[in-house]
């Protein structure tokens, strides 16, 4: 009988999560790839050259029909204080899957040279498209017959903006995001039930200071928080990064994310390591998240995979615009 409550507890989450998903694309561990743009566009031309970063995230490994996504994020700046980014993504989870693409453009200030005080601006324009795949519907004992409303794949487009706001001053930043600011039109006649409140809110926020004089050493510890307005349900990542920069500014770097629901800080959602490299114009990371509820027992956790290339480095003089990594 346990056996039986726990499979059912498995399919109604996966089915929970497959009604939230058009909420907003899964947030794990990709921004801590050396690609804060993942997580607010005002991060968009920040670096001294053009950055692209693909992204292979597949959750729950060994559960049939769990999460699974591919992204691909480009930022570079077309002027000394103004940058613009893109990114397109494909997600399924189970028998629903959304395709989509932001378009994003940021404006950075200098609120004074001297102590690197610095005030940034983001908008993204969003595309998204819905839909439930019927290939896999079957027929059981207790339903012999597909319903019959259910005769094509069931698709819909949506519209939509993120805004942000960057504060950085020296080693220290945060940010503040609105994405999904407005609500989802919807068939109001349709048999099936859809959220039409999209919005959340995210803050993303930490300090990158040196280690000692010619050690080559970063820390970073940062914390992202995600809250949803349409069940109020928040959870926050916290993390802890470190780099090792040799005289050619290459680097390794290692790090740890610990991801909680806020009402249940000792319960984690998932815990697990990171660790990358960028060698020349070449980047390459990789995440893994330990599940610590009841469906460690069935899968082997979440893997994030991440490729990046930079090219044409120093394309701006402005300060405004230059990374805060090993600055």
């Amino acid at each position: 009988m346990r056996t039986r409550a726990l499979i059912l507890n498995i399919l109604l989450l996966v089915m929970a999560i497959s009604y939230g998903q058009e909420l907003n694309l899964p947030v794990f561990t990709q921004y801590l790839a050396d690609n804060n743009f993942v997580v607010s566009p005002t991060y968009a031309g920040i670096g001294d050259n053009l950055k692209l970063r693909a992204n292979g995230l597949t959750q729950w490994v060994g559960i049939k029909g769990a999460p699974d996504n591919q992204s691909f994020y480009g930022d570079v700046r077309i002027a000394d204080r103004t940058g613009v980014g893109l990114s397109f993504y494909n997600d399924r989870n189970g028998n629903t899957i959304q395709t989509g693409a932001k378009f994003s453009f940021a404006h950075h200030l200098i609120l004074d040279y001297y102590s690197k005080m610095y005030l940034s601006f983001g908008i993204s324009y969003n595309i998204n498209n819905f839909r439930l795949d019927i290939n896999n519907f079957n027929t059981t004992y207790e339903n012999p017959t597909i319903d019959p409303y259910v005769t094509d794949d069931r698709r819909t487009t949506n519209h939509n903006f993120d805004v942000g706001a960057l504060f950085r001053l020296k080693g220290y930043f945060l940010s503040f995001n609105v994405n999904n600011v407005l609500d989802k039109d919807f068939d109001s006649s349709a048999r099936v039930f859809e959220p039409n409140l999209l919005l959340n809110y995210q803050i993303y926020s930490g300090y990158t200071f040196r280690g000692p004089k010619k050690s080559g050493l970063e820390f970073e510890p940062s914390m992202f928080f995600q809250m949803f307005t349409s069940d109020k349900r928040s959870s926050t990542d916290v993390n802890f990064k470190f780099r090792k920069y040799n005289r050619d500014e290459d680097y390794y770097w290692a790090g740890i994310s610990y991801r909680f629901l806020n009402d249940q800080f000792f319960k984690p959602l998932n815990i697990g390591p990171m660790v990358g490299f960028k060698k020349s114009i070449f980047y390459f990371g990789y995440a893994y998240q330990v599940t610590t509820n009841d469906l460690a027992g069935y899968n082997s956790g979440t893997h994030v995979v991440t490729i990046g290339l930079e090219f044409l480095q120093g394309i701006s003089n402005c300060p405004c615009t230059q990374s805060p990594v090993h600055n």
